[in-house]
């Protein structure tokens, strides 16, 4: 009987130890903010990955530092210039998968700046997702990426 017992603890200890070291949601890796002296608006990068069963997305971002906030993308127009231009309905994190938001491309725009953060500084951008809901990440100022 000791045996049985101590084979059903070890057990539940195994399952236990999975269930908390197991990683499910969506993951943010990398980030990174730029914000040019006397600028009006600011840009964050990062990756975020999806770990969950299910497709994601990321449909809101606020910022500690700006009184708009938006998710961006660069896209080309009729006469060939690049523009900035905000996305409707987010950007989707295949389950499993990853999406990139970096210069050039997908990012979030940060307007109307409460203040300039400076080289080094951390802000706070608080993500909103279909599923995950909201996960707030800290990032840092790095001008020099």
């Amino acid at each position: 009987m000791t045996f049985l017992r101590t084979a059903a603890f070890a057990a539940s200890l195994a399952l236990f130890a999975t269930a908390a070291f197991a990683h499910d949601g969506v993951h943010v890796d990398d980030p990174y903010a730029r914000f040019l002296p006397g600028a009006k608006s600011g840009a964050a990068f990062f990756v975020i990955e999806n770990h969950a069963a299910v497709d994601d997305r990321l449909v809101a971002v606020t910022s500690d530092v700006a009184a708009k906030t938006e998710l961006h993308t660069h896209k080309m127009d009729a006469a060939g210039v690049m523009q900035m231009v905000p996305v409707e309905g987010g950007f989707t994190i295949p389950s499993g998968g990853r999406h990139a938001l970096e210069r050039g491309a997908d990012h979030v725009m940060m307007m109307m700046l409460n203040r300039v953060p400076k080289e080094g500084e951390v802000i706070s951008l608080t993500l909103t997702f279909e599923h995950a809901g909201e996960v707030t990440i800290e990032v840092p100022v790095d001008n020099q990426r």
